[in-house]
């Protein structure tokens, strides 16, 4: 005796998806600080209001992730060679100041963007045997066609 295997209804079936692909995106990664960008004049006049609890800095990416009083996280760039001068600045405040170091830096700047030379190169290869052999195609119908016609 075989019994029917009774299917969901698709509206279901699309509505548990949509409430399962809700949920993944509202939750947020544990641990993941979401940073603020704001410009380096911000960040000078937040210093100067005492504003600022914590700084990291990367020396390779010139960043300075910085903690506010009021618990915000927000992203600052400096210029090339302003490190000392920021670093110098910020102990004067009596702020506290992390250097990561070149490995941390590294890690913190993740991969480099690829430049997918090799595949601009097999997409070029690609083309050249399409254009060939659609060449071939031709000149052989080409030719069979006068064959057929008398002419050759």
């Amino acid at each position: 005796m075989r019994t029917a295997i009774r299917r969901a209804p698709p509206c279901l079936t699309l509505v548990s998806l949509a409430l399962l692909l809700l949920a993944l995106a509202a939750a947020p990664a544990h641990g993941a600080v979401a940073y603020v960008h704001e410009t380096y004049p911000e960040f000078e006049s937040q210093l100067s209001g005492g504003q600022i609890k914590e700084v990291t800095i990367n020396k390779r990416l010139r960043t300075l992730r910085i903690t506010l009083a009021d618990g915000r996280h927000v992203l600052a760039k400096y210029a090339p060679h302003e490190e000392p001068h920021v670093l110098r600045q910020l102990r004067e405040r009596h702020v506290a100041v992390t250097v990561l170091t070149a490995t941390q830096a590294k890690q913190e700047q993740g991969k480099r963007p690829v430049h997918h030379k090799l595949r601009y190169i097999v997409g070029g290869i690609l083309i050249a045997v399409v254009v060939i052999v659609g060449g071939v195609v031709l000149y052989n119908r080409r030719r069979r066609a006068s064959h057929d016609y008398g002419y050759g």
